[in-house]
């Protein structure tokens, strides 16, 4: 990586952005933060009816956040959406980060259902359909969108400047908007949350893309360390 300290470039909704940025702060990491949120979470103000059911799905922390909470057991995707259940009430448990974790998850634990996937618009994995067809009874309710946004331009003027920029990208979706907008004259270097998220960048020129050693927030801003200590 070059000489001068790059720009971090922080895509997610503001409120997980400065979160995170607060995250990177905490490390004792100084280098420039720039907030870009490409992607917008919008309530859809659904009904959650849990009158029939014995406990629920949560795939992201924005869906915990867009409903009240219940003393109800939960399968949640990660541990950052597990503690926002737990802070609401519910019994929360983690699964590993992803879809195909969370449901293994609940596979495991084999609960007798019915259960509600509280979740977005955009979801992985088809969760309350495979649930169902191996007799563990699952429907689903949409309580936010994801609404996407152009990079800002003072995002743009820095990807076209000849300085790095460390780009952290924590879904495919995200990454591919990303991709979407460039190509990039800066020299790019990307940390993932997933091998998924590194496929979606598809074509995009990078320098470099690193692999979070774990698919959570903690292991980002270790990334993100790594990549500013070897430059």
């Amino acid at each position: 990586m070059a000489d001068v300290t790059p720009l971090i470039l922080l895509t997610r909704p503001l409120a997980d952005a400065e979160g995170f940025a607060g995250l990177l702060a905490d490390m004792g990491i100084t280098a420039e933060v720039a907030f870009s949120p490409i992607v917008e979470i919008v309530p859809t103000e659904a009904d959650v009816d849990l009158t029939n059911a014995s406990g629920v799905i949560f795939s992201s922390r924005n869906a915990v956040a867009a409903v009240v909470g219940y003393d109800m057991p939960a399968w949640c995707v990660g541990e950052a959406t597990a503690m926002a259940a737990r802070a609401k009430g519910w019994r929360a448990v983690a699964a590993d980060g992803d879809a195909e974790s969370l449901y293994a998850r609940v596979l495991a634990d084999a609960p007798e259902g019915p259960l509600l996937h509280i979740r977005g618009e955009v979801a992985r994995g088809d969760l309350a359909g495979r649930l169902t067809k191996v007799g563990i009874k699952t429907d689903d309710v949409v309580v936010y969108r994801q609404k996407a946004h152009s990079l800002s331009e003072q995002a743009k003027q820095a990807l076209m400047r000849e300085n790095p920029v460390i780009v952290p990208l924590f879904s495919p979706r995200a990454a591919a908007q990303f991709a979407e907008q460039g190509p990039y004259h800066a020299p790019l270097h990307v940390v993932v949350m997933s091998e998924a998220v590194a496929v979606a960048l598809g074509e995009l020129p990078v320098e470099t893309v690193v692999l979070a050693e774990k698919k959570e927030a903690k292991a980002m801003a270790n990334a993100v360390a790594r990549l500013l200590d070897a430059g």
